[in-house]
């Protein structure tokens, strides 16, 4: 399995969170990289986080978002950020992180968190307006998708085992 590198960076291009997981396969709904526990990501240049729990992302091909699966103990079971579509190189994929989040808890519940960061960025960085009106379909998609569509449901779950 080869690492692929994950960044993620602001409107205005700086470095947010960045680590390196496996390549895990591409399927209908984009590329599938893995971390098994005890890895590591790392904000800008804060500190590393050691992730206790396995985790898959899935980089979807031309939309407007990426999701992260985790694995339990971790109470977050999903964690879909909105971002531009993901530029993929061989060892790279890279997004602009748009700030607003749909999670769905292990125990169903689903919502959006950082909709003030949001607001306040589409300020301070001049979002276009077409940036803003995507970002928001996608959100409100998210938040039903992942409690009723796959790759949410079970497809991720094959995925997940790979990494554990």
């Amino acid at each position: 399995m080869r690492d692929v590198r994950v960044v993620y960076r602001k409107y205005d291009e700086k470095l947010h969170w960045h680590q390196w997981m496996r390549f895990l396969g591409e399927d209908e709904y984009g590329v599938w990289l893995g971390a098994p526990a005890g890895s590591v990501s790392q904000r800008g240049s804060e500190p590393e986080v050691t992730q206790e729990q396995a985790h898959v992302q899935l980089f979807p091909r031309d939309k407007w978002f990426t999701a992260i699966f985790n694995d339990a103990p971790r109470h977050t079971e999903i964690y879909a950020d909105i971002t531009t579509p993901v530029e993929f190189s061989d060892d790279v994929v890279t997004m602009i992180d748009l700030d607003l989040d749909v999670i769905k808890r292990r125990d169903g519940t689903v919502f959006v968190d950082d909709e003030d960061e949001f607001a306040e960025h589409q300020v301070q960085y001049s979002y276009p307006p077409d940036v803003i009106a995507t970002a928001q379909q996608t959100c409100d998609w998210l938040v039903q998708a992942v409690a009723t569509e796959e790759p949410f449901l079970t497809v991720y779950k094959t995925h997940l085992d790979k990494i554990r």
